[in-house]
């Protein structure tokens, strides 16, 4: 008896313990380069596990099932645990959503969780890589790293910088990669030099021979001093990895993995450029340049031009400073330049030359100087600014008014008016308009609007009358409706003659509803006996009644009967025949 009572007492306890299902995961926030585990655990053993989507993940390891049980003092305790281990797609932050389980009827679900993916973190192996076992025999070491190689840390504002990133690997096939995230260059004007075609090299990394190829590189050129980050590179690589596992020919078999790979953030200290010894016009050229004034000629003939070409040729940020302006006379009218760049750039920056060209065209004649131009830049060899100063350029206008007669020309032919003209703006004659206009009242417009509603009122009334008794007769509405519709049917006959199905079925609806106009009957009152004596009764022919009881019945036999065209216009012509008989018949 007492055996029972405790039996009892736990089937008691365990009917009234609570389930729990709950999702557990190793961490909230992780880089895109890291891996993520999440349990699903559950305190009974639930049926039916219906896991999340797990958006913005992709599931690399799992599920895996635990099961475990216990008494301790004479209380026993349940767990079963759903484990995945997942991989980020990309950087941003995303929602784990509910699992679900059944048990006892009801369905339990987890809470969602929220997971925020930043940019990729430095990091030792994998805690969740378990592709193959450490320490196993036969089996080689694997290496494969990202490395961001810059080319300098330190460098001044609009210095050119390189990043080269370097896929180093060892005892491992790399088959294919794609971005995870792209590395960003805040503050930097940046380029990407093309890479035509990968190839693989021998090097060394961490003291170690390995093989590596270089993926991406790019040419940076910061436009703001101070501490810059530029952020991480990240790739998902697939693989093929050596196991402790053989073929039937002793060679070891390659097992397919993917491995997320960060060339980790990198900081450049920015130097800014000496504020104390900055020429005035320094435009923000840096690197080492030569700067030349060149005109297309120095003397001109009237009407003509010349174009006066300033350019800045060599290597530095060439498309990151402007070029002086020329101070031309006022004599000589100068029209905006056409920009020109031959610039190309290569892992050593920026070369080429830049060019202003501007049109200038003399007014008068006589000798004009265009003022020396002055051209300032950096140069990172020394330290120190550099200015280049261009020659005067001298222009000689031989022919065309002079700039003293023009003006006294022009100030002349402002004061003096010829007497023609003084009064040539007054009119000598005048055409009038009465200001008068027509009134409305008294029109013919305002005596059509006085009596039309009159008219249009007692239309209305008496159509709305009419409509009134049309639509209360219901049983004339209904014919008036059946013979609309056997003229429908009768005439979507004709134009289906040449397809039979189509063709009797509507000649029978048009020969039905041709009835219900004429005998004033429904649907179910239309049997053969019935459908005689009604129009018997209605002094029709009985050849006529029979005639068409006949081509009723033939309706439904021909559609399914082979019949040729000839057979068809022959039922469709008697039915026209008969339904005019008919409709004279009838009383």
């Amino acid at each position: 008896m007492k055996r029972y009572l405790i039996l009892l007492l736990f089937t008691f306890q365990g009917l009234m313990a609570q389930v729990q299902f709950e999702a557990r995961v190793s961490k909230n926030t992780l880089g895109v380069n890291e891996r993520l585990r999440i349990d699903f655990i559950m305190n009974v053993d639930g049926d039916n596990f219906d896991q999340p989507s797990f958006e913005g993940f992709r599931i690399v390891g799992g599920p895996s099932q635990q099961v475990s049980q216990s008494w301790v003092n004479g209380r026993s305790s349940f767990q079963k645990i759903y484990s995945y281990i997942l991989q980020p797609n990309q950087k941003g932050t995303f929602s784990i959503k509910q699992a679900a389980i059944e048990y006892n009827g009801q369905i339990y679900k987890t809470q969602p969780i929220k997971i925020v993916v930043t940019n990729a973190v430095a990091q030792e192996r994998d805690p969740y890589d378990n592709s193959r076992p450490q320490g196993q025999q036969g089996i080689p070491n694997e290496t494969i790293n990202l490395v961001a190689e810059i080319s300098k840390t330190n460098p001044y504002l609009n210095e050119p910088i390189t990043v080269v990133y370097k896929l180093y690997f060892n005892n491992i096939n790399v088959t294919g990669f794609k971005e995870l995230a792209k590395p960003k260059y805040n503050d930097f004007w940046n380029q990407n030099i093309e890479i035509k075609q990968l190839s693989i090299a021998e090097g060394t990394f961490q003291g170690q021979r390995c093989y590596y190829v270089i993926l991406k590189k790019t040419i940076l050129y910061p436009q703001k001093s101070g501490r810059l980050t530029i952020e991480p590179l990240s790739l998902d690589i697939g693989v093929e990895l050596p196991s402790n596992r053989r073929d039937m020919y002793g060679q070891m078999i390659l097992t397919v993995d993917n491995r997320v790979v960060s060339a980790g953030a990198k900081t450049i200290n920015v130097k800014a450029l000496p504020e104390a010894s900055k020429p005035e016009g320094f435009s923000g050229a840096v690197g080492k340049f030569n700067f030349t004034v060149t005109p297309s000629k120095t003397t001109l003939k009237s009407g003509e031009s010349l174009d006066l070409i300033v350019s800045a040729s060599g290597n530095g940020n060439m498309k990151l400073f402007t070029l002086p302006k020329p101070v031309v006379p006022n004599a000589l009218e100068m029209y905006d330049p056409v920009h020109d760049e031959q610039v190309t750039t290569s892992l050593s920056g920026m070369s080429g030359k830049i060019t202003d060209k501007y049109s200038i065209v003399p007014q008068y004649k006589g000798k004009y100087a265009i003022k020396p131009m002055q051209f300032s830049y950096f140069d990172l060899n020394t330290g120190s600014y550099k200015t280049i100063t261009s020659q005067e350029i001298m222009v000689d206008v031989l022919d065309g008014p002079m700039q003293a007669e023009a003006s006294a020309t022009a100030n002349a032919s402002k004061n003096v008016i010829a007497k023609t003209d003084q009064f040539k703006y007054i009119k000598s004659k005048t055409t009038l308009v009465s200001i008068a206009k027509n009134d409305f009242y008294g029109s013919n417009l305002y005596y059509l609007l006085l009596f039309a509603p009159f008219v249009i009122i007692p239309i209305i009334v008496l159509a709305k009358k009419r409509k009134e008794a049309i639509d209360g007769d219901v049983t004339g509405n209904r014919i008036r409706m059946n013979n609309k519709l056997a003229k429908k049917y009768l005439s979507q006959a004709k134009k289906q003659l040449n397809n039979k199905e189509a063709f009797y079925i509507a000649l029978e609806k048009a020969m039905h509803n041709f009835l219900k106009a004429k005998l004033h009957i429904e649907t179910s009152e239309m049997s053969k006996d019935n459908i005689s004596e009604l129009l018997l009764s209605r002094n029709a022919n009985p050849e006529s009644v029979q005639s068409f009881i006949d081509l009723t019945e033939n309706c439904e036999i021909a559609r399914y009967a082979p019949a040729s065209s000839a057979s068809i216009q022959q039922d469709f012509d008697k039915a026209v025949l008969i339904i005019s008989a008919l409709e004279k018949q009838i009383v």
